[in-house]
């Protein structure tokens, strides 16, 4: 997911200017030494010092290959290397995540790395994750960084409740969990769970996955097209009911973003939060002295554990002139020791298989065995590949999923809206 917290306009107007001055293109120096640049989107401390520090590991070791750091901003970031892409100044290799990569590959603005990448990497990374970045057999990024939804809990609540605890081994139902929501409120003095839905398309699609469900589907022509039937809703309904019928989860949740319902979680308010899972890195900076807490992986239903993701990537610019070089580096940058770093200066998950048996990565300090139990049931998101899912998002499912969890309309309209309306928005991009 995109990592938006705490940027500023200042950073995504250094970001705009630093794209508009890549020039990957012309980068040569008389004495032969490739200069490619690298844009990154990086913003932690951890994770922009791992990313510098790998960068600078790299051209100790190639004189004759050197990479330039360019430091980016995930504000606005496909506004920027789209006008980037059309002015002839993309950087020769950026990060992005995997819901970019469909205009941008088919608009012809990224290589294909099959033909570069190392054998080693494309075994290491599982093939559901290689999903993400590939379209008509060409790989447009390698994706490296990955991030699941988990449950942030209060353990202390959890152990006075009784409750049973899940494991990724023996996860709760999606019926458990309620009855655990239920079990947990507490008049309104405390809810069982809060869901952050300011944003609340990319999670209701994703975790459709778990109930057999995925919104978008492929008619028997190739093309996409959205359907909402009982799987597919699931989630959704469980949600609405939570709010408006049980009243186990506040509905001033709903036009809150995952930071936003921290500050009741930590006084006790809220029992059970699903965020995604770097916010554990927002829970341990900001806990109180004490606090408890733990992470759980999200629920299962008939499709398991399964849940979407758009991984982080890399990718080459098409018009670079040194897509091999580029490509080395790319797959230099996504070794699995390097993956290791990269996500634990993030909080995220590695993609590499071997990765993410590194101790430091299963440990059960602050949930992280818990991320990598769960590693192994992501999927693409349903979203990836979809021509028109952005006009779709903005314009009709944010509006109607923010009405239907409010109790303003009911699961006919929403099926409406977003199958009916947004089908004809698919079909303009599919003509």
């Amino acid at each position: 997911m995109r990592r938006r917290t705490f940027l500023t306009a200042a950073a995504a107007g250094l970001a705009a200017t630093a794209v508009a001055g890549c020039g990957g293109s012309d980068s040569d120096a008389d004495d032969g030494t490739i200069t490619l640049e690298f844009l990154s989107l990086a913003w932690q401390k951890e994770s922009v010092d791992a990313n510098k520090t790998l960068v600078a590991r790299w051209n100790k070791a190639h004189p004759d290959v050197r990479v330039k750091y360019i430091q980016g901003s995930w504000d606005n970031i496909h506004d920027q290397l789209l006008t980037s892409f059309e002015g002839g100044e993309a950087p020769d290799i950026f990060h992005d995540d995997a819901s970019d990569l469909t205009d941008f590959g088919y608009g012809g603005y990224l290589a294909d790395l099959s033909p570069y990448l190392p054998e080693s990497l494309k075994r290491d990374i599982p093939k559901a994750a290689w999903a993400t970045t590939t379209y008509d057999g060409k790989i447009y990024g390698v994706p490296f960084l990955q991030e699941p939804r988990v449950i942030i809990a209060n353990a202390k609540l959890l152990k006075e409740s009784g409750v049973r605890i899940p494991t990724a081994e023996r996860p709760w139902t999606w019926d458990e969990f309620e009855a655990v929501a239920k079990r947990l409120t507490h008049s309104r003095n405390r809810y069982g769970v809060a869901w952050s839905m300011k944003e609340p398309v990319s999670q209701s699609v994703n975790l459709s996955l778990s109930t057999d469900g995925r919104i978008f589907y492929k008619d028997k022509d190739g093309k996409n097209e959205i359907r909402y039937d009982g799987p597919d809703s699931a989630i959704a309904q469980l949600i609405n009911r939570q709010v408006n019928q049980d009243r186990t989860a506040p509905k001033s949740g709903l036009g809150m973003s995952g930071s936003d319902t921290l500050p009741g979680f930590f006084a006790g308010r809220y029992a059970m939060l699903p965020l995604n899972f770097s916010y554990r890195q927002q829970v341990k900076q900001q806990a109180p002295k004490g606090f408890d807490w733990t992470v759980l992986p999200m629920p299962a239903g008939a499709g398991g554990l399964a849940q979407g993701t758009a991984p982080q990537t890399l990718s080459v610019s098409a018009d670079s002139r040194h897509k091999k070089a580029a490509a080395a580096f790319v797959a230099y940058l996504t070794q699995a020791r390097h993956q290791v770093q990269l996500a634990r200066g993030d909080w995220l998950l590695p993609t590499s298989t071997e990765a993410l048996k590194d101790p430091a990565l299963t440990t059960t300090a602050y949930g992280w065995r818990t991320g990598a139990d769960i590693a192994a049931s992501l999927r693409p998101s349903p979203v990836l590949g979809v021509r028109g899912y952005a006009e779709w998002k903005d314009k009709i499912a944010t509006p109607a999923y923010q009405e239907y969890y409010n109790g303003g309309i009911g699961l006919a309209d929403l099926r409406r809206r977003l199958a009916g309306d947004g089908n004809r928005i698919l079909d303009r991009y599919q003509r």
